[in-house]
């Protein structure tokens, strides 16, 4: 793992401190995913934006902990770690898992002293959608031949019998917390939600990446890019230079007089 500075807490990383960066990006992993995840992100838009990225339990610096099975336990102790960040604006990002992670975590932060500018939810189908895949409740073997379809883990991992030992009961855990999630229609942010999704992702239909115009009240938009579930893998610069202009147009937006 690359080297990352702990913030107060045991949730949130720093891999590029920038005390002088106006706005926080808070980014979260998918299914089986860590912190280490976002470096590149975290490299990219450093010093302008501070990026932060979730380390959930079960995985790296954590692995001797449990994990947990749960979307929004998860997204109660993420959203009690930032709201000690009240100094500066936050926006989140989340892909997959993450996405649904970031709604609740959005969802947590509404009333408080936090300045959340924004959600950028990808790879993901809106929070209100069912998603009735059994991978968690597959065998060792199960689970890794569906990591292999999605195509977001290198593929040198499958052949590290120790790791893929060490990474598979976060990736069961992680699994079981997205199969057990629900979220009501109605439910909504007050904040913007900027939808991103591949053209040829089989977990999330355009009509499904749609529905998240239905879970917000502020400003709605959707961009498609080439590519399946793990199409930010291979359109990095591309998903970085569209979050970067989300984060600052969210900014100018929320520094602009009423």
């Amino acid at each position: 793992m690359s080297s990352a500075m702990r913030l107060s807490g045991l949730w949130l990383r720093s891999f590029h401190p920038s005390p002088k960066a106006a706005t926080r990006l808070v980014c979260l992993p998918h299914a089986g995913g860590s912190a280490s995840y976002f470096f590149p992100v975290s490299k990219a838009l450093s010093p302008d934006v501070e990026v932060l990225a979730v380390q959930y339990p079960g995985r790296q610096d954590r692995r001797d902990e449990p994990c947990l099975e749960s979307i929004t336990e998860l997204a109660d102790h993420v959203a009690r770690d930032l709201g000690a960040l009240t100094d500066r604006p936050l926006a989140l990002f989340g892909h997959s898992m993450g996405a649904s992670v970031a709604f609740e975590v959005a969802r947590r932060l509404a009333g408080t002293e936090v300045p959340l500018l924004g959600l950028i939810a990808s790879g993901r189908s809106a929070p209100s959608s069912t998603w009735g895949a059994d991978v968690h409740l597959r065998d060792d073997a199960g689970i890794l031949r569906e990591l292999r379809e999605l195509s977001g883990t290198d593929a040198r991992f499958f052949d590290d019998e120790e790791l893929v030992r060490m990474i598979l009961p976060a990736v069961r855990g992680d699994y079981t917390a997205v199969a057990r999630y629900r979220c009501a229609p109605g439910v909504r942010v007050a904040c913007p939600v900027s939808v991103l999704v591949g053209d040829a992702d089989a977990q999330v239909p355009l009509a499904q990446a749609e529905r998240w115009r239905d879970h917000t009240d502020g400003a709605f938009d959707l961009q498609v890019f080439p590519g399946g579930h793990f199409y930010l893998n291979e359109r990095a610069d591309e998903v970085t230079a569209a979050v970067a202009d989300r984060v600052a147009r969210w900014s100018a937006a929320a520094a602009r007089p009423v």
